[in-house]
């Protein structure tokens, strides 16, 4: 699945277009390395997404196409 499509749906970032924007402007990394939004996203990637100040970085545990918004949280794991 691509970057940007994980992002919306697993709802880190609520628009797809807003996480095409982040990863083209350098604020997503992706196993310490800064990722297009078409990067293939993998079970057991390390995501690190930047807002501002704030970093909020994941490991990746499910990759799937559709998740209900209670189901969402269960894609990821954050991790300090």
């Amino acid at each position: 699945m691509r970057l940007d499509k994980f992002l919306k749906v697993s709802r880190i970032i609520k628009r797809r277009t807003v996480a095409n924007e982040a990863c083209d402007s350098e604020h997503v990394e992706v196993n310490g390395k800064r990722a297009k939004a078409s990067y293939d996203v993998k079970e057991g990637d390390v995501i690190a997404v930047t807002y501002g100040e704030r970093t909020l970085k994941f490991r990746v545990v499910d990759v799937r196409e559709h998740a209900a918004k209670a189901d969402a949280a269960s894609m990821y794991e954050i991790i300090d």
